[in-house]
């Protein structure tokens, strides 16, 4: 992961450019949780296989077309911790 994908202090958000970038952010926040693939998995209603796409920055044709909208639209997602 590059350093400069991550801004704040503490456990700081990452910042979602592609496909890797997101699959690397979930990694991080599911460690942190200390949740294996399949636990995670189960929990949201996947298969572990697409999880394990997911953070090997697999680009799924759903995840094409959102990147596409938000390069688009000079758009990026920055994800942290929810205070929800």
């Amino acid at each position: 992961m590059n350093t400069s994908d991550r801004v704040g202090k503490g456990p700081r958000p990452f910042r979602v450019y592609n496909a890797a970038s997101l699959g690397t952010a979930i990694r991080y926040f599911r460690k942190a949780e200390e949740l294996s693939q399949g636990e995670l998995a189960e929990r949201v209603g996947m298969s572990r296989y697409y999880l394990t796409a997911l953070e090997n920055g697999k680009e799924t044709e759903h995840l094409q077309r959102i990147l596409a909208v938000l390069r688009e639209l000079g758009l990026r997602i920055t994800l942290d911790r929810a205070d929800w």
